[in-house]
């Protein structure tokens, strides 16, 4: 892939800096030419016939981030292509800087602040459910944060209409839902099962067994009932709350109809949780629950 440098232009951008990498594709930072507005440009290369699916990911994630406004998904300008009609080999979006961090990079310091951030995330994917889409492929890096705990979800290449069966198994193998291993319809329970497994590395920093082995080994076959259960999060860190811990669980159920019925009901019970740890909070005199078992 032909790599920008600072101070390169393209289609009305220079290029400021490189930012960050993907399987096939390279993020910049970059200052609109006419405005001085700072943007992030995601360069995505097709060097071989296999590579046309990352350019269709970058359509899907173009066309998913231009629709949906909403406060905790990246915001996607604008898409433009190089190459011949019937031969486009790079593909360039515009996207919404997002100055943080991931969380895989920096899970949050304190209860409150992690049901604030999943919360955020539960409500800009019930928005993505809203306009009839999953995100599946949720996990901590795929949410930034910045300082001031405001969260948004990043990269929508795998997102799909609801109901979609892909043609091949897509999804990180620790956070991955069992119907998407076994190439099920995909539907908002997929992207409810993928939060849920995040928010228990999250809280616990521990991965819960799927039914996708690393390197690709189908460890519960086709059998959903072979698939290990997690412990329970609060077994594994005491002090997540019972009702978090309790919602959690439900998140990861095996069977899409045992989690719970919508992304909202997800939010709003975060909500809730948030509250009650608040009311804790205020009620030991600005006392905060550490995330990490230190004290």
């Amino acid at each position: 892939m032909p790599v920008l440098k600072k101070g390169d232009q393209i289609d009305g951008y220079r290029v400021m800096s490189e930012i960050g990498r993907g399987a096939a594709s390279v993020i910049y930072l970059v200052q609109d030419l006419k405005t001085k507005n700072i943007w992030a440009l995601k360069q995505v290369e097709k060097n071989t016939d296999k590579d046309q699916r990352f350019l269709d990911q970058a359509e899907t994630e173009y066309k998913i981030g231009s629709e949906i406004k909403h406060a905790s998904i990246r915001q996607i300008r604008k898409m433009f292509k190089k190459g011949a009609f019937l031969s486009v080999r790079e593909l360039y979006l515009v996207m919404e800087f997002v100055d943080g961090v991931s969380l895989d990079g920096s899970p949050p310091k304190t209860f409150e602040d992690a049901c604030s951030i999943f919360h955020q995330v539960a409500e800009g994917m019930a928005a993505m459910h809203a306009h009839g889409y999953v995100h599946a492929d949720m996990k901590p890096n795929n949410i930034v944060v910045n300082e001031k705990l405001q969260a948004k979800i990043i990269d929508l290449g795998q997102s799909c209409r609801v109901g979609t069966v892909k043609p091949r198994i897509q999804g990180t193998p620790d956070y991955i839902a069992p119907e998407q291993v076994h190439r099920r319809p995909i539907t908002p329970a997929t992207d409810i099962y993928n939060l849920g497994a995040t928010m228990y590395w999250v809280l616990t920093r521990q991965h819960i067994p799927t039914a996708l082995g690393k390197g690709d080994s189908l460890m519960g076959s086709l059998d959903d009932n072979l698939i290990q259960k997690p412990k329970p999060a609060i077994e594994l860190n005491a002090r997540i709350h019972p009702r978090l811990s309790d919602l959690i669980m439900k998140c990861v159920e095996v069977d899409p109809d045992k989690r719970p019925p919508t992304m909202r009901d997800v939010a709003a019970h975060l909500n809730l949780v948030h509250g009650i740890l608040l009311a804790k909070q205020r009620d030991a005199e600005g006392q905060v629950a550490s995330v990490d078992d230190e004290d």
